[in-house]
Formats: C-alpha cells, structure tokens, sequence
C-alpha cells in the first residue's frame, strides 16, 4: 500500500477542505502516487481521481422534536433538573419583576390623579415592604383604601353639618330667651 499522505494534504489544500473530506480513487491509486506537486494534484482533481466528499448531515430534525416537546412541558420533571429552584429561577429575578409592575402602576395612578402623591408614598413603601403579592392585590388595596376614605370624609361632613345645626339651634334658642329676658325685665 503507497503512502498518499502527500496528495491528501496538498489536494486538502488546493480543495479548501479537511484531509477527511478529500477521497482519493481507489482504482487510480498508482496515478495518484506519481503526483508530487501541486500542478499534478490539481490534474488529477480535474480528471476526478481526487474528489472532495459533500459534507455530513448532522440532523436538528430529533433536537427540534425535542425541544418542542419541551415547550409542551415534557421532559421538566425532577429528573431531568440540573440546579436548584434558585438557581433555575432566582427568587430575586421574580422579586424585580414584580416591584417593576407594581411601581410602574402606581407612577402611573399618581399621573393620573388616581392617587395623591402622599398616599402614593405610602403604597410606595408598602410596595416595598412586600405586603402586595400582585398587581391585583395593589388595585383592591387601591380601591378599598379610596372608599374608606371617601366613608370617613362624608361622616365627618354629616358630624360637621350636624355640630353646624346644633350651634345654630343652640344661638336661635339664646336669642329667644335674651329677647324674653329683656321683655321681662321691662
């Protein structure tokens, strides 16, 4: 057998391709020894002694059922896990996107006047604190907060109107007996 490492390396070359993917005749193996240059190389490439072999197929056709088999949910049980739960999912990237929701609600309230820029402080910091779970527990607290607040000013109007007729009763009364005093006392 006749070493042919020679043609490989300079028909790998001439061909832009890896020694593996150049395939050498194997009826023309005593032509293909006698080259020794290039020129000759490139001779027996064009006669089609040497050829370059068509690239192996390495299908994506099983990658790509799998991974849509995934998207289904299929292969995530504990398992087929690699890393804690925090690890997979940080607690802090949940965190992040949940303050970013519910602070962008209350920027949002406070520009439209849903809210006062003191209450929002307030929701702010509470926010803050991790007493809202989600967007919706926000918006209730919102909501009940806004009635409970509307309740108490209307009590304390009807309090007020109610002292106001009270005062009143009281200096109409005054007047009247001030004015049987000084009947009287003529």
């Amino acid at each position: 057998m006749v070493s042919l490492k020679l043609q490989k390396r300079l028909a790998a070359s001439i061909l832009k391709c890896g020694k593996g993917r150049v395939w050498i005749d194997p009826n023309e193996i005593a032509d293909v020894a006698m080259a020794n240059s290039r020129d000759n190389v490139r001779r027996l490439i064009a006669t089609g002694f040497i050829m370059r072999k068509p690239v192996v197929v390495h299908s994506r056709s099983r990658a790509r059922e799998h991974n849509a088999a995934k998207r289904l949910g299929r292969h995530r049980g504990a398992g087929n896990r690699l890393g804690t739960r925090e690890a997979r999912l940080p607690s802090k990237i949940l965190w992040i996107r949940r303050i970013r929701v519910l602070r962008r609600l209350l920027k949002k309230y406070r520009e439209a006047k849903k809210i006062d820029k003191h209450s929002y402080r307030e929701l702010y910091l509470k926010a803050k604190g991790n007493v809202f779970k989600n967007k919706r527990t926000l918006i209730e607290y919102i909501v009940k907060s806004k009635t409970e607040k509307l309740r108490e000013k209307l009590i304390q109007d009807q309090a007020q109107a109610r002292r106001n007729k009270n005062k009143s009763i009281k200096e109409r009364r005054a007047a009247k007996s001030a004015a049987k005093d000084i009947v009287s006392s003529n």
